[in-house]
């Protein structure tokens, strides 16, 4: 599906009235501890720093008005290696497995080349987060990189990450 036939209505730049539906999306996932290595009593504030803060550009997916995912794009490194930008997804509870985080990585791609990006990484993908790396190898992401053990999972104890790479 591409990210033009979405079962949303827009992703669009997100602005600082978005903190509150940021927050109700980015709260559950960081509670949980599963996929982001975020303090798991993060607070509000330093939640919405981690995500919207520095030189994030900050994109939400709604439907009806209602925020369905959000994700943020910035340079993985400077320099020499602002040519490579990284990403962070979120997608809402209700919204999952309905095409959203794969309509949003579309959309990341595209604005990524938009931008003169000319590669996309993800440096950290936990290697229990099925689903996400589903959807960055079916969009041509390739595992680069493997970290035994480098996170502790509530879950599942000491689990694989993976550093995940594909050109633009």
């Amino acid at each position: 599906m591409s990210w033009l036939q979405a079962p949303f209505s827009v992703i669009r730049p997100a602005h600082d009235a978005d903190d509150d539906a940021i927050w109700a999306i980015l709260e559950p996932v960081f509670r949980e501890g599963e996929t982001y290595c975020v303090a798991r009593d993060i607070s509000r504030d330093a939640a919405l720093e981690y995500w919207t803060g520095g030189s994030h550009e900050v994109f939400l997916a709604e439907k009806n008005g209602i925020c369905q995912g959000s994700y943020f794009i910035c340079p993985n490194q400077e320099g020499g290696g602002s040519h490579v930008c990284n990403c962070g997804f979120v997608t809402a509870a209700a919204a999952r497995g309905k095409g959203v985080a794969r309509a949003m990585l579309g959309h990341a791609m595209t604005t990524a080349r938009n931008s003169g990006y000319r590669a996309m990484q993800f440096n950290f993908v936990v290697s229990t987060n099925t689903r996400a790396i589903a959807i960055w190898q079916g969009q041509g992401f390739a595992t680069v990189g493997r970290l035994a053990g480098a996170f502790n999972s509530p879950r599942h104890g000491f689990v694989d990450a993976f550093i995940m790479y594909r050109t633009l």
